[in-house]
C-alpha cells in the first residue's frame, strides 16, 4: 500500500509476525490515539516447517487488516540470513527516508535468533545512514528522535524495560492478530500450553507489574521524559 508521509510510528520487525509478538497491542493502542503507524518486515520468514511464501503473505495480510495499520511492506531481504551488512542498511536507510517515521521500534539487540540480533544492529545503523546527506539514498535526509526496543520470545531473559505500556483494551484484538498466523503457531503445535497461550501469560504477567490486566515491555537505550506525573497509569 501507498504509505502516508511521515508515519508516526515505523515497527522495523525481521519477520512477519514479530511486530504483532512484540507490540502487536502497542500498535493497536497506538492507531486507537489516530497515530499513522507502520511496519517493515525485513524478510518474508519463510521457509518454516508449515508455511509458504504465498500462505505467508496471506496471513500477514490478515494480520495486517485487524491491526488496521496505515501502511506494510517487506524488504525482501533474506530469512535465516539476514545481515547488518552495507547493502542491508543502504535499503533500509532509503525506506526510512521515505517513510519518514518519527519513532522506530525494533527488536531488543539480545536474542537467540540470529535474524533478530542483525535487525536490531540494522536499524541502528540504517537511522544514522538515513539523515546523510551527499549521498544517493532516496528521499531527503531524515533522523528519527527515538529507537525503542520490543522483546522477542526465543531467549527468556530477565530484563528490565523502560516502561510497560498498559494494552488492556487491546489484547484480544492482538491475539486475533496473531492466531493470522496459523502456519507458524497452530499447524503441527499441539502443545499445551501453545505458544498463543505463552504470549497471552507475559502479556498478564507484564501487565500485573503495572497494576494493569496485560502490559507489553519497552526499552530505550536513552532516558525517557514525561510531560508530568499525569501520564503515569
Amino acid at each position: 500500500m501507498d504509505a502516508p508521509k511521515p508515519l508516526d510510528y515505523l515497527v522495523v520487525a525481521a519477520h512477519p509476525d514479530d511486530a504483532e509478538i512484540g507490540v502487536g497491542g502497542t500498535l493497536l493502542a497506538l492507531k486507537s490515539q489516530g497515530f499513522l503507524v507502520g511496519v517493515l518486515d525485513l524478510t518474508s520468514g519463510e521457509p518454516t516447517p508449515h508455511g509458504t511464501q504465498e500462505i505467508r503473505q496471506r496471513e500477514t495480510a490478515a494480520a495486517t487488516a485487524l491491526l488496521g495499520l496505515d501502511w506494510r511492506g517487506n524488504l525482501g531481504l533474506p530469512n535465516r540470513a539476514l545481515v547488518a551488512d552495507l547493502d542491508a542498511r543502504r535499503q533500509l536507510a532509503g525506506m526510512i527516508r521515505q517513510l519518514r517515521p518519527r519513532v522506530l521500534l525494533t527488536h531488543y539487540w539480545e536474542d537467540a535468533h540470529p535474524d533478530h540480533v542483525a535487525a536490531s544492529a540494522l536499524v541502528d545503523a540504517a537511522r544514522f545512514w538515513a539523515k546523510l546527506t551527499k549521498t544517493d539514498l532516496p528521499g531527503a535526509p531524515h533522523y528519527p528522535e527515538r529507537i525503542v526496543y520490543f522483546f522477542s520470545m526465543h531467549l527468556r531473559l530477565n530484563v528490565k524495560p523502560s516502561f510497560v505500556i498498559d494494552v488492556s483494551a487491546h489484547q484480544e484484538k492482538k491475539m486475533q492478530a496473531l492466531a493470522c498466523y496459523h502456519s507458524q503457531f497452530s499447524a503441527g503445535r499441539p502443545t499445551t500450553p501453545s505458544f498463543l497461550d505463552e504470549v497471552r501469560d507475559r502479556g498478564r504477567y507484564w501487565g500485573w507489574t503495572i497494576g494493569t490486566r496485560y502490559g507489553e515491555p519497552i526499552l530505550c537505550r536513552e532516558e525517557v521524559g514525561l510531560r508530568g506525573l499525569q501520564d503515569l497509569v
